[in-house]
């Protein structure tokens, strides 16, 4: 297997767990900070766009202005004991090359606020195993109402390497990470990839076509917009045919869009709007990841 395709194995692992957010397969040692204030990068000076705070609200630039988001959310909820199975493919290969599980686990308490446990498992399969070994693991405890990240966790297995990282979110610098982990810093209303996921189920798109988000990776902060494109058809996966809404995802790093890159979410039109498909263009490849099975 060439070296674009083990990128790809990796890049198509990490997809969904990311939720469409691009994962830099080149590791990074620091945890980066993150302030509310205009940032210097190899671009110039770039002020952060809006996010969405804990409580719903959007702060907007070095003003601080608030404002409420247009539309409400659809009242979905995450569910204990929700197991859902993706299959990766990349155009041009005629087989899986990796597989995906994505748990939702107990409704916990962390810092005395209640949050959900979220888990992701990535595999990679044979004959691509042989030559890309990967078993990595994700460990997200998000906020129950707003799926803002508390604490995100990686435990990785790639071709022999572990790589243990347990990081606490905040906001300020002010809350002392517990011994076990590293403290994060990043804006207010961060979700990591598996609360940005379940985040999006819970949107009504009718009420509200457009969100954003910071979105953290365990190694970069993200701006993550994601936008209702209308009906996606009858989507047909492994796990069967489902009617879906279609969902279309920019990724921006440093305030410039992510070019040669573009994800689109199939939702099922469904009470548990599963994700059922997401498609990914990106440079070294096209591919699917699709859903097998979900109980």
């Amino acid at each position: 297997m060439g070296k674009k395709v083990q990128v790809a194995v990796i890049g198509l692992v990490v997809l969904l767990v990311l939720g469409g957010v691009w994962y830099a397969t080149r590791r990074r040692k620091e945890v980066p900070a993150v302030s509310n204030g205009p940032q210097t990068t190899s671009r110039g000076t770039v002020t952060p766009p809006p996010v969405i705070t804990p409580s719903g609200e959007i702060k907007v630039g070095e003003s601080g202005t608030v404002r409420k988001p247009a539309g409400g959310e659809g009242g979905w909820q995450p569910r204990s004991g929700e197991s859902l199975e993706y299959a990766a493919n990349v155009s041009k290969l005629n087989s899986t090359i990796a597989n995906l599980k994505v748990v939702v686990g107990e409704q916990r308490t962390l810092s005395g606020k209640p949050v959900w446990h979220l888990q992701a498992f990535a595999h990679t399969e044979n004959p691509y195993r042989m030559v890309f070994e990967l078993d990595d693991q994700f460990d997200s405890y998000s906020d129950a109402g707003t799926m803002a990240s508390l604490q995100y966790e990686m435990h990785l297995n790639e071709r022999g390497q572990k790589v243990e990282s347990v990081q606490r979110m905040t906001a300020t610098g002010k809350e002392p990470a517990p011994p076990e982990a590293s403290q994060a810093r990043v804006l207010p209303g961060t979700r990591d990839p598996l609360g940005m996921m379940q985040y999006l189920r819970n949107v009504d798109w009718v009420k509200t076509p457009e969100v954003r988000s910071p979105v953290y990776d365990g190694h970069k902060l993200y701006d993550v917009r994601a936008r209702f494109a209308g009906p996606g058809g009858t989507v047909s996966v492994p796990a069967g045919s489902f009617r879906s809404s279609k969902i279309e995802l920019r990724v921006l790093e440093n305030g410039a869009e992510m070019k040669d890159t573009h994800f689109t979410l199939y939702l099922a039109n469904t009470e548990a709007r599963t994700p059922v498909l997401l498609e990914a263009v990106m440079p070294f490849a096209t591919a699917r990841v699709e859903l097998v099975k979900a109980k």
